[in-house]
């Protein structure tokens, strides 16, 4: 079935399935199998990676899944892999080489932001940090050897939104690769490829899953930059196995449905912590109260299932507190269907110093919450119950 002209919705559904469907089944199969006889082309030539293998990301599963995020991210082409930090560190690695330089947003995902302090200088690369909030002196941090520009569309874990329409000027003016992690918002809430980037990527476990049973990630781009981080992506080997695949694909279907549904609720939230005693600031884009409210709302459909808030009390106390919740689950990750809370300076900062978070603007007492298809209701009188 042609579903590239289609509504997302039915994207999500019939984008990249099979045709003719295998053996009629209407469902994806489980290709559990990590090795495939090699055909060969017409020529009898066989290219290393064009051999169906479970470790090139080509199996029947894969190539699916290739297809349906491509088309819901509008982009030509998309790789799955093992996780989030697979597709990142694939991309930055592919994209900017041995002595050429990356300028990169400040406040971003712990496991991004330390990879990219402690192992990119040490494979030969060079990278510059600029505060979120300030993109409108981008070509201060430009070098000669400036290759690209790295930001999140929504900042983990202090929702800041960058000044995205400068960043993709800015890189267009320099001929620059523009990199954008698109996790927080997902598709359903915005697509960065038609807004002027060049490789969008996803830690897949959080929405694009939806259901906290995988781990995986996505990057999508342009045909040509797939095909030129292909070879380096296979050989790093983070590969997505034939059950994950289908866990995600099926995740997928119902993206759109969950998303809406997190978007809504997370606002009501977050309007309701802003009157609980013990909360002194909640930091949510759906909020007049956020810095970048304005664009945010120019921008994306949805202001998505993510919010932070500080505690008003120390850390210690903030644990207390927060030990009374009946329905979140205190845990890592984010995007599934049931509501989660964390510590960032504990969990997903962690591995950066405390001096560095600080001066990011991650206290301890920071609360991230990610919101899941609960009754809003019901995680209301929770937060209420636990921080009057």
């Amino acid at each position: 079935m042609e579903t590239k002209k289609m509504k997302f919705e039915t994207q999500l559904i019939h984008g990249g399935e099979p045709s003719p469907l295998i053996e009629r089944a209407v469902t994806m199969p489980i290709f559990q199998s990590s090795t495939y006889e090699i055909a060969g082309n017409s020529s009898g030539e066989i290219n290393y990676h064009d051999i169906k293998y479970v470790r090139l990301n080509n199996t029947p599963n894969h190539v699916a899944l290739h297809e349906k995020i491509a088309q819901i991210e509008q982009g030509e082409a998309a790789i799955v892999s093992s996780s989030g930090m697979a597709s990142i560190t694939s991309a930055l690695l592919g994209l900017v080489g041995p002595g050429e330089h990356l300028i990169a947003q400040d406040n971003l995902y712990g496991g991004t932001l330390h990879f990219l302090k402690e192992f990119f200088p040490k494979m030969g690369r060079e990278v510059t940090f600029f505060p979120s909030e300030q993109t409108d002196n981008l070509e201060s941090y430009l070098k000669k050897n400036t290759r690209g520009i790295y930001v999140e569309a929504i900042s983990n874990p202090l929702l800041k939104i960058p000044n995205l329409r400068e960043v993709v000027n800015f890189s267009k003016r320099h001929d620059l690769v523009s990199m954008i992690d698109n996790t927080f918002p997902s598709p359903v809430n915005f697509n960065p490829i038609p807004f002027g980037f060049d490789v969008v990527l996803h830690s897949a476990t959080k929405y694009l899953n939806g259901h906290s049973d995988v781990v995986a990630g996505a990057m999508v781009s342009t045909r040509e930059i797939v095909k030129k981080i292909m070879p380096l992506f296979n050989h790093l080997g983070g590969c997505l196995d034939p059950h994950a695949c289908f866990l995600l694909h099926r995740g997928l279907k119902t993206l759109g449905v969950r998303v809406r549904s997190q978007n809504e609720s997370a606002l009501k939230v977050a309007k309701a912590l802003e009157k609980c005693s013990k909360v002194s600031k909640v930091i949510y884009p759906g909020l007049v109260s956020h810095p970048d409210n304005s664009r945010a709302k120019e921008w994306f459909r949805g202001l998505g299932g993510m919010l932070s808030f500080e505690f008003d009390g120390t850390p210690e106390q903030a644990d207390l507190a927060l030990k009374k919740l009946k329905i979140p689950f205190l845990a890592p990750s984010l995007g599934g269907v049931e509501s989660l809370y964390i510590r960032p300076a504990i969990a997903s900062h962690s591995g950066i110093s405390r001096a560095d978070r600080e001066k990011l603007g991650i206290k301890d007492n920071l609360v991230r919450v990610s919101i899941g298809l609960e009754d809003s209701e019901d995680l209301i009188e929770d937060f209420k119950s636990a921080l009057n």
